[in-house]
């Protein structure tokens, strides 16, 4: 098994739905995003796949909230906007990006940093 694991980061704003405390305020975070891949074998350069086109997958992802209130856009004006569902969103559009890779990849785990310190995972 081989994992490749890829970080970015993004600024955005969210208040926390059915919530009591300063976070159902509307407050921002630097956030870090982690994205680890796994799959079975190498594709001919000896990569599981290419750190570049990881990067530019999750880098459309990211410019949809990158200094956005992520309570105005879907599906966080629904559904509350906290790092366990960051996660999954991540994990959700990140998924069919990753179908006409070289070799048969899938996305391990999502990881969303809101601080240095806290962080949420969305495993499948």
């Amino acid at each position: 098994m081989f994992e490749v694991t890829v970080e970015q980061t993004f600024a955005a704003a969210h208040a926390l739905r059915n919530y009591k405390g300063s976070c159902e305020n509307l407050h921002g975070h630097n956030f870090k995003v982690q994205v680890v891949l796994a799959g079975e074998k190498l594709d001919d350069a000896g990569m599981l796949v290419d750190f570049i086109d990881v990067k530019n997958l999750m880098g459309q992802v990211m410019s949809r909230l990158d200094h956005q209130n992520l309570n105005e856009i879907a599906p966080f004006d629904v559904k509350n906007p906290s790092a366990e569902n960051i996660a999954e969103y991540f994990f959700t559009e990140m998924s069919g990006g990753l179908a006409n890779t070289p070799v048969p990849v899938r996305i391990l785990e999502v990881k969303i940093w809101e601080t240095d310190i806290q962080s949420a995972t969305y495993r499948p």
